[in-house]
């Protein structure tokens, strides 16, 4: 029974494998260039913006269109997103300091219950810390009664 349905594979796969298959249509599509070169040799890239020598997009002047001067903009800054964390490669604290909160942005948020931020201690503060007993409510006295289930009929 095994040799008939190795031999149906067999003759299934010799099938496939003389079969004419079709190409996949994408493999003819060409990607178009990301510039095009006018006859002066000025670079235009898709969206009709001038190309300097290193690629990046020109205005009528020359001037860079959409850089920013990274070193030039942080220039002066000491904030440091890993400060204070130990770094193994260095040996030694990461320097600097972490950027501190403008002043709006602390609305609707903080440490406790209610807020995504653990409490600075690692512990949660006691519920009769944050909603007071009511005083219409009594207190509860005396041994609690245990609950016993009753079989169902």
């Amino acid at each position: 029974m095994a040799s008939v349905r190795f031999m149906a594979v067999v003759v299934a796969g010799l099938a496939l494998a003389g079969c004419n298959l079709p190409k996949p249509d994408y493999a003819i599509v060409k990607q178009p260039a990301p510039y095009r070169t006018e006859p002066n040799g000025q670079w235009i890239d898709n969206e009709d913006y001038a190309l300097d020598a290193q690629g990046f997009r020109v205005d009528k002047q020359g001037n860079r269109i959409g850089v920013v001067d990274i070193p030039g903009k942080t220039a002066g800054e000491t904030s440091n997103a890993m400060a204070g964390f130990y770094i193994s490669s260095t040996g030694q604290k990461a320097p600097g300091s972490v950027m501190q909160p403008s002043a709006g942005s602390a609305a609707g948020a903080g440490y406790g219950p209610g807020s995504a931020n653990p409490m600075p201690s690692g512990s949660m503060p006691a519920p009769s810390e944050i909603i007071p007993p009511s005083p219409s409510v009594p207190a509860v006295t005396g041994p609690p009664t245990p609950i016993t289930p009753t079989p169902s009929k």
